[in-house]
This record gives C-alpha cells, structure tokens and sequence, in this order.
C-alpha cells in the first residue's frame, strides 16, 4: 500500500538545508516502564535512539554547534545524542516519535539567532516614564494623613 509520507524513505526530512539519513541512527528496545498488565513484562515497546550527532556529516556546523549548546545535558561526553520514546504501545509508533523528536530539536536550532542591536530609549519614551512615576507619587501623597504641624 503506497503512501506519500515522509518517514517512508530512508532519509530524516527536517530543512532543504538539513536531511539526514537514517542509516545515522540505531536503536534498541526496551521495557516501558509504568502500567500495561501482564503485557508490560513482555513486550519490549520503549525505543531508545542514539545518534552520533558530532561525526554526522548531514548537520552543518554552525547548525551543530548550536544543537549541542542547547541540548548539551541529552548528549554524552562522546557526543552522541540519546533520546527515548514510551508514548505508544507498539515499537514503531515509538521509533517515529523519537523521530520526529530529533527534527523538532534540529527546527529549533537551525536558524540562527537574530543579534541584538543595542538602542536608546526616546525622548517621549523617557518623558511618558517620568511623568508616569509622577502620577504615582501624586497618587501617593494623596492617600497619607494630612500633616498637623505643630506651629498651629
């Protein structure tokens, strides 16, 4: 049965810029934790992806190096990427979600970020803030007790 998805062929789609193969990653499949009955003991659903993202020639580098910035405490010391997927009851739905997890975390950093360009504030912004924090303390002069002086 034919279909037109993505995850059909052998390659991760996540920018024009970025498609990595998925010969890249391996996975092995482990016991869900949580309930299931007597079908938890069983079956081994839970996926676990790993993936060497610092050898893979299919990330650019500047996209790389942003991706372990962000994500540095999901990868380990040799720089390989470990994500897991319990979501489903059944292995593939499982390794899609890990996925799709990889892309979602690839989106997110490739573009780069957009540089700060350092501004002043504007001679009404600045007027608009002093007159305001004079309205505050007009409003709160006027909430003290009169004062008696003692002259009169």
């Amino acid at each position: 049965m034919p279909t037109d998805h993505p995850d059909d062929d052998r390659t991760l789609h996540v920018t024009g810029r970025i498609q990595i193969p998925r010969s890249e990653f391996s996975f092995e499949f482990i016991r869900s934790s949580g309930p299931g009955g007597q079908n938890v003991n069983k079956v081994a659903s839970k996926a676990r992806l790993r993936w060497d993202i610092v050898a893979s020639p299919s990330v650019p580098e500047d996209v790389k190096q942003r991706f372990l910035g962000r994500y540095r405490t999901r990868v380990t010391e040799e720089g390989e990427l470990i994500l897991t997927s319990q979501r489903f009851r059944d292995q593939p739905k499982n390794e899609a979600d890990c996925y799709e997890k990889v892309r979602e975390m690839l989106l997110s950093v490739a573009t780069p970020p957009v540089k700060r360009r350092a501004t002043k504030p504007s001679r009404g912004s600045k007027e608009r803030r002093l007159k305001a924090k004079k309205e505050g303390a007009a409003k709160k002069q006027g909430r003290r007790a009169p004062r008696l002086d003692a002259d009169s």
